[in-house]
């Protein structure tokens, strides 16, 4: 795992906090670990921006908001 500058660790923890206001209570702990660790990724592969962060916290939010197939 690659270390991670401050600033990109500051707009992960933004860009969670902003995603997770869209669930009752700021999210269960299982939601907000699935959102962190796609941050996570994206910004091992180089996505530091707050910007881009945002673009995949939401559609995390997104993947978990989708009704489970049987």
């Amino acid at each position: 795992m690659a270390k991670l500058d401050d600033r990109t660790m500051a707009n992960m923890e933004v860009a969670l906090e902003k995603a997770c206001r869209r669930f009752p209570n700021g999210g269960d702990h299982e939601s907000r670990k699935y959102i962190a660790r796609k941050l996570m990724q994206s910004a091992e592969e180089g996505n530091t921006t707050l910007g881009g962060l945002d673009v995949v916290a939401h559609r995390a939010v997104q993947e978990l908001s989708k009704p489970k197939s049987a």
